[in-house]
C-alpha cells in the first residue's frame, strides 16, 4: 500500500469486509501466507503482536449470551453447503440479539486490479446501532497512526479521516463519501460493509446462490487453531471454474467458544495445472472483545484520545 497523500485515499479507507462467499472467523487470529494453508489437526497460525493504539482499551467485555449452537451435520440428499448456511442463519440471529459492539485487531490482504496489496493491520471498534466504525492503523509503517471514523446517518453520509505527520498538519481532518472513487482506490469494499455481521450476511447471499449448483465440495475440519483459539474450519471448493462461482477455494474459521468467524480466506483457480491457488482476499480478527458498551464518544472525532485535527 504505497499511496501518496492527496493522490490516493486508500490509506484512510482500508476496509476488510469479506465479499467472496462465506463468513470469516472471529476471535483472536492471524493470517497465514499469501497462498493460505490446509488446516490439519491442531495446526496453528503464527501469532502477531501489533503495537497498541495510543489509548487504553476497555477492560470490561461482556460475553455473548450462550444460545443454542447449531451443528454442522448434513442431512440426507441435501446440498453440501446447507449445514454452513444453517449455521450462518442462526449465527446472524444471535448477533442481531446479543452482539451490540466489539473491538478487534484486524489483519487483511486483498488482491486489487490483479495485485495482492501489502498486509495491513488495524485496530477497530464497531457498533451495530447506529452502525459505527472507528479505525486506527497499526501497520505498515507509512500508514501507522492514521484514523478513520464512520457513523451511519452522520456527517451527510461521509466518513472522517486524517493522515499522519506533515500531511496531517497540511490537510487536517477531511470528509469523504465511502464509495467515492478516491475512497475505493485500492480497496475491494467500502467501510460501510465492514464487520462480522456483514461477513455472515455475505455468506448467506453467495452461499445461497452456490447451493443452486453442483460441483461444490465442503469439509468441516475440527482441531484448527487461530492464534491459539480452537476453531472449526469450513472449507469450500469449486473444482472447476464456472461463471456462477466467485472463488475456487474458501476457508472460514469459526471460533468454537464464541461461535463467531475469526478468519476468512478466498483463493482463485490456479492459472496453470500444478500452480497454487491465487489469493483473492484474507481477513483475520485478533483479540476480539464483544459488548464493550461503546458510546457515541467512541465514534466522535472530538474524542481527546483521538488525533483528528480541525474538528
Amino acid at each position: 500500500m504505497n499511496c501518496r497523500w492527496m493522490g490516493c485515499w486508500r490509506p484512510l479507507v482500508a476496509c476488510f469486509v469479506v465479499g467472496a462467499m462465506v463468513p470469516t472467523t472471529w476471535g483472536q487470529a492471524v493470517p497465514a501466507s499469501s497462498q493460505g494453508y490446509v488446516p490439519t489437526q491442531g495446526q496453528a497460525v503464527g501469532t502477531a503482536q501489533p503495537q497498541s493504539p495510543p489509548y487504553q482499551l476497555a477492560e470490561r467485555s461482556v460475553p455473548l449470551p450462550q444460545q443454542g449452537r447449531i451443528g454442522l451435520q448434513q442431512q440426507p440428499n441435501e446440498h453440501p453447503l446447507m449445514p454452513a448456511l444453517r449455521w450462518a442463519e442462526q449465527g446472524l440471529q444471535e448477533m442481531e440479539q446479543g452482539l451490540h459492539d466489539y473491538s478487534a485487531t484486524v489483519m487483511k490482504r486483498e488482491r486489487v486490479d490483479g495485485t495482492v496489496n501489502e498486509q495491513e493491520c488495524m485496530f477497530v471498534k464497531v457498533r451495530h446501532r447506529p452502525f459505527s466504525v472507528y479505525m486506527y492503523f497499526l501497520s505498515p509503517p507509512n500508514l501507522k497512526g492514521q484514523e478513520v471514523i464512520y457513523v451511519e446517518g452522520a456527517n451527510n453520509g461521509k466518513m472522517w479521516a486524517h493522515p499522519t505527520g506533515i500531511r496531517q498538519n497540511l490537510v487536517g481532518t477531511v470528509s469523504l463519501r465511502p464509495t467515492d472513487w478516491l475512497a475505493m482506490k485500492g480497496q475491494r469494499y467500502p467501510i460501510t460493509e465492514l464487520g462480522v455481521k456483514n461477513l455472515v450476511r455475505r455468506l448467506l447471499e453467495v452461499g445461497s446462490n452456490d447451493a443452486k449448483y453442483g460441483e461444490c465440495e465442503v469439509k468441516f475440519l475440527e482441531g484448527a487453531k487461530i492464534n491459539g483459539r480452537a476453531c472449526t474450519c469450513i472449507q469450500v471448493v469449486h473444482p472447476v471454474p464456472r461463471r456462477n462461482f466467485l472463488f475456487h477455494l474458501a476457508r472460514i474459521y469459526v471460533d468454537q467458544e464464541l461461535n463467531l468467524p475469526i478468519r476468512y480466506e478466498a483463493h482463485d483457480w490456479p492459472k496453470a495445472p500444478g500452480d497454487k491457488p491465487e489469493l483473492i482476499e484474507e481477513y483475520t480478527y485478533l483479540n476480539l472483545k464483544v459488548n464493550n458498551g461503546f458510546t457515541d464518544a467512541d465514534f466522535d472525532v472530538r474524542n481527546p484520545n483521538y488525533r483528528f485535527k480541525g474538528r
